[in-house]
């Protein structure tokens, strides 16, 4: 999956955990994004059954849909802590933490999570 989908999936499971429902003028608002352009992104999300809508034009996550995004929340947030405990601002850490989730290896991920959770230790 590309990026754009990647962050689409994550913009939806974000606002379904703050809300509770998501409709595509939510994303728009969320993300900063064109009416069209949200429209053209749920429409390929929907053919590659990542998310569902229905007639009321509430959004939903299918099973797939839901493993990306958590996928990529998780490598988010944590991505984030690990840059503010560096000492780096927290709008920064959010901003580069956006950027670094999509290109991480899971193996490069997997080994900052055990490094991560052996300093908690």
């Amino acid at each position: 999956m590309q990026e754009s989908g990647e962050m689409y999936l994550e913009s939806i499971y974000v606002l379904t955990k703050k809300h509770g429902h998501v409709r595509s003028i939510d994303i728009c608002e969320y993300m900063g994004y064109s009416k069209p352009s949200i429209s053209r992104a749920m429409g390929l999300l929907k053919a590659s059954e990542h998310i569902l809508v229905d007639k009321d034009g509430y959004i939903t996550l299918t099973e797939s849909g839901r493993e990306v995004a958590e996928r990529i929340y998780e490598r988010h947030t944590l991505l984030s802590r690990m840059l503010m405990n560096l000492g780096v601002s927290e709008e920064t850490a959010a901003e580069d933490a956006c950027k670094m989730e999509h290109i991480l290896s899971d193996e490069t991920f997997e080994a900052i999570k055990r490094h991560m959770e052996d300093l908690k230790s």
